[in-house]
């Protein structure tokens, strides 16, 4: 999470500090109010009534309106207030409206109970092996107790924001590169433990954090991309090995049965020369051994001959 993102939640929390929540009914009421003061006062002075009393009515009539305008508030279904007398805590209020006392009571502060999203990241943070990175992450979190988030943090939701990148720095220190790669699971966990321990005592807890997206190097990214074909080849070898073992046993067990059995051996020699030489053009070499050991040099000739005599098309 960059420090940007951070200062833009300080500039919203101290906005959110200066709304004074003011209530539709509270103002409708008020509106109400004005309007009957109005409208009163121009009928009392129209039927004569004495400036006094009509001055009397307005007051009394105003200071009604403003009282109700401040003092009714309407938190709704997923907010809690903290309510201040005289500057100690007094009550939590909500959801649905309540009365404050103006002057003598303070709002300082609306909770909201719902389940809140926090984008942070570390960029540059060198990993165990001393590779810098760029991590990003989601927190989801939610106030489960709206007094100790309103009066044991100055603000509550700047300092998860705080607290939540300082614990991905921490656990990116303690894990080498391939384990935060194929490692994210773990990585949740732990930052999901760090951070709810942290913001506990603030009645905040933490749902999930999830890793969005791990950043490495261009230079790294290419390493990392050559070693892996490099080990893709180097598997495909051994693979291509194998085989070669393989095939290599059959022809050994092949050979065993064609030891006591000269006949099945020319026969398969003929076999070997006639798929070699059915096709026009072919060329078929042939150790000079087997050629005196199977006679396939005679095999050779009339294969040779036959396919002289085959009809041209």
């Amino acid at each position: 999470m960059s420090t940007k993102y951070i200062k833009d939640k300080t500039l919203q929390s101290m906005k959110a500090k200066k709304d004074d929540h003011i209530s539709g009914i509270a103002a409708t009421i008020f509106a109400i109010f004005l309007v009957a003061c109005v409208l009163g006062a121009i009928i009392m002075s129209e039927n004569g009534v004495n400036d006094g009393v009509i001055g009397g009515y307005v007051s009394v009539t105003m200071l009604i309106g403003i009282y109700i305008l401040f003092a009714l508030k309407v938190a709704s279904q997923w907010e809690k207030v903290i309510i201040l007398r005289l500057g100690r805590f007094h009550k939590l209020a909500g959801p649905g409206p309540f009365w404050i006392i103006p002057v003598v009571d303070t709002v300082p502060t609306w909770i909201d109970h719902r389940v809140m999203v926090t984008p942070f990241s570390a960029e540059k943070t060198l990993t165990k092996d001393t590779v810098p990175v760029d991590v990003d992450a989601v927190l989801f979190w939610v106030v489960w107790d709206a007094e100790k988030a309103a009066l044991e943090v100055e603000d509550y939701r700047v300092a998860i924001a705080w607290a939540a990148q300082t614990a991905l720095r921490e656990v990116i220190g303690q894990m080498d590169l391939a384990n935060i790669l194929i490692g994210r699971d773990k990585m949740d966990d732990d930052l999901q433990k760090i951070i709810d321990e942290r913001t506990t005592p603030w009645g905040v807890t933490v749902q999930s954090v999830e890793i969005r997206d791990v950043v490495i190097p261009q230079d790294l990214e290419d390493t990392m991309s050559r070693q892996a074909q490099a080990e893709r080849e180097r598997q495909a070898r051994v693979i291509l090995g194998e085989s070669e073992k393989q095939i290599a046993s059959s022809f050994a067990e092949a050979s065993q049965a064609y030891i006591d059995n000269p006949t099945a051996l020319h026969l398969r020699a003929m076999n070997m020369l006639f798929e070699g030489l059915k096709e026009k053009g072919a060329l078929v070499i042939v150790p000079s051994s087997a050629v005196d050991t199977m006679n396939l040099g005679a095999l050779s000739g009339i294969v040779s001959i036959a396919q002289q005599n085959l009809p041209k098309e």
